[in-house]
């Protein structure tokens, strides 16, 4: 009896197991060519092309527009008519891929020991086979910018597509950027809740300012090191230092965490001492210097939006008109989604509101394309829907920015058509079916 139903139990996992994640795999490359006809397309800079066609060969895009002959037969043809078509939306700035359940130590690969880690790769540790990056997908999220967590200087981010087998697959941007985590300014964490989570904190030092200013003191020495070391041939290979090559040639942007504006102002110190290029990921108050961030080429990665503001006398709809108050000075930024509870997938939704609170719907739909693109430097191969650039497009029957009405179709990333299928929808299935819900 027990071989009985331990048969039946076999059984039954091997029948669930058909219908789990692990069967949502990537798409094969895509050749020959496939059409998008009749949609309403929009490309990601602003521009917008009623009734539009799309080609796709080989994993780009050969042409976009609304005069273009679709041959009879011999290629694929997907009838867009009534829906929207968007450049695929990128998240640019997580750990996606480095963390999958933050209360289980062994799932956790984001953080190194260590203050100083300028030469830890993140994208050795992506994992493609994330349960996370298919939610994302179902929203339309097809790239998103992973990177470690650190104390100080924590090391190097890739930009990654999210339809792989691995991480070598996955890699899109590979070591972009180099990140540093600027340390705080307050003598107590930051926000409304700072007073209460205080006295759980370790002490603070007696001047908080005194002491960040000595701890980036040895981010600088270590960039002026790397710089005299670079400047010359060196006799012996020093991979730390090796580490700011990137940085020092351009190849790589120094992505400064930062939030309060004196932090802010140190990053453009960065940027002024070292010839960086500078980008501020969080800035929640960097509306108030935007000015000053355009006057320094300074992009901003935009956090959580869906928040309350910084400072207790803000206009409590601050961090909503954040991003009309950059779009107006000139500064380029995106938006991301960095609530730990969404994990990134309602990227689009914080667009919409800021398309609600003083941006046009494709300024707010660039800020999750293309600007996100230009800021990552991926802009050549991806962020809109124009010739000769990747094929990551997504079809949606509603606004991409409205929850209410955005249902995702279509997606494709570098030309393959990729499953839309995940966790979450799996789970809402097999509910319903548990309670006869039709």
């Amino acid at each position: 009896m027990k071989k009985i139903v331990l048969s039946l139990n076999i059984l039954l996992l091997l029948a669930g197991a058909s219908k789990a994640q692990e069967t949502i795999y990537p798409a094969k490359t895509q050749k020959g060519v496939v059409f998008i006809k009749n949609g309403t397309v929009h490309v990601g800079n602003g521009t917008v092309i009623e009734n539009a066609t799309i080609k796709i060969s080989n994993g780009k895009i050969e042409d976009v527009g609304s005069n273009i002959v679709v041959p009879a037969s011999g290629a694929e043809v997907i009838d867009a008519k009534g829906k929207q078509v968007y450049p695929g939306l990128i998240l640019p700035a997580s750990n996606l891929g480095l963390t999958e359940i933050t209360g289980v130590r062994a799932t956790n690969d984001f953080n190194e020991i260590g203050e100083m880690n300028p030469g830890i790769r993140s994208i050795a540790a992506y994992n493609a086979d994330s349960k996370i990056t298919n939610t994302l997908r179902s929203n339309g999220i097809l790239l998103a910018h992973t990177a470690p967590v650190g104390a100080l200087l924590a090391g190097q981010s890739s930009v990654v597509q999210l339809d792989a087998w691995h991480w070598e697959d996955a890699a899109y941007k590979m070591d972009n950027g180099m990140h540093l985590y600027m340390p705080s300014l307050l003598g107590r964490p930051g926000g409304r809740l700072g007073a209460l989570f205080a006295q759980f904190m370790p002490q603070a030092p007696a001047d908080p300012t005194k002491a960040a200013l000595e701890r980036l003191e040895i981010v600088k020495d270590y960039f002026r090191e790397a710089k005299a070391y670079l400047a010359n041939t060196p006799k012996e290979l020093n991979l730390k230092l090796e580490a700011a090559r990137g940085l020092f040639e351009k190849k790589q942007k120094l992505f400064v965490h930062a939030s309060q504006v004196k932090q802010m102002l140190l990053a453009i110190d960065f940027a002024k001492e070292f010839d960086f290029n500078v980008v501020i990921i969080g800035g929640s108050e960097s509306w108030q210097i935007a000015p000053l961030l355009k006057q320094h080429n300074i992009g901003v990665i935009l956090s959580q939006m869906h928040d309350l503001p910084t400072l207790d006398d803000d206009d409590v709809d601050m961090p909503y008109k954040a991003p009309s108050v950059l779009q107006k000075a000139g500064v380029l930024f995106c938006i991301n989604d960095d609530d730990p509870q969404n994990r990134g997938r309602n990227l689009p939704f914080n667009a919409g509101t800021a398309a609600t609170y003083g941006l046009t719907k494709e300024e707010a739909l660039s800020a999750i394309t293309l600007n996100a693109a230009k800021i990552l430097g991926a802009e050549e191969t991806t962020g809109s829907i124009e010739k000769g650039k990747d094929a990551n497009i997504v079809i949606s029957a509603g606004d991409i920015l409205d929850m209410h009405t955005s249902v995702i179709e279509h997606a494709f990333i570098q030309g393959r058509k990729i499953v839309l299928d995940d966790k979450h929808k799996q789970l809402y299935e097999r509910y319903k079916y548990k309670y006869g819900i039709k």
